[in-house]
């Protein structure tokens, strides 16, 4: 026998049950989810969009740089006593930053130039094997030309030509 039945073999009537409170509470639950990503996406797409143009809108354009060329050098390798004499010859630029400091760069180019060829001469053929030489010569080219001109600052020095001869 169950709980509707009646017991002197009537009709079974059925209780009327009230909803459980846990599935109010989970109606409340999935109604805020959805308010929430709906704002999220409104968000999105309409507000965040409008300030990234305001953004790009004040950004300024970016100069190029400007190059200051070095006189060619050619300098001898140091070599071992009776091995053949090698050569290099470099062509290098220096990139800055603003065309004011090409002014200020002009006048110390003969202290540039003697601190290259000075480096340069105390090389070696193998400090300049493969690209990790290339790129500690040029590294070290930066160093030394900055504190030349300090306070200008170069950016990066370039070769345009490089030979080992």
């Amino acid at each position: 026998m169950t709980d509707n039945e009646q017991v002197d073999g009537g009709v079974a009537e059925p209780e009327v049950v009230a909803a459980p409170k846990g599935k109010l509470k989970l109606i409340f639950a999935a109604v805020a989810v959805f308010l929430t990503v709906s704002g999220a996406v409104t968000w999105f797409f309409l507000v965040r969009h409008h300030d990234d143009q305001m953004h790009v809108a004040q950004a300024a354009p970016a100069k190029p740089p400007v190059f200051v060329d070095v006189p060619d050098m050619l300098v001898n390798l140091v070599g071992a006593p009776g091995e053949r004499v090698q050569y290099l010859k470099v062509k290098v630029v220096l990139e800055v930053r603003e065309e004011k400091q090409v002014e200020a760069i002009k006048p110390t180019m003969p202290r540039v130039t003697d601190i290259f060829q000075t480096y340069l001469r105390e090389l070696r053929p193998s400090d300049l094997n493969g690209s990790a030489g290339l790129f500690r010569l040029k590294e070290e080219l930066t160093r030394r030309v900055n504190t030349a001109i300090s306070p200008s600052q170069v950016n990066a020095v370039l070769f345009k030509e490089i030979v080992v001869q």
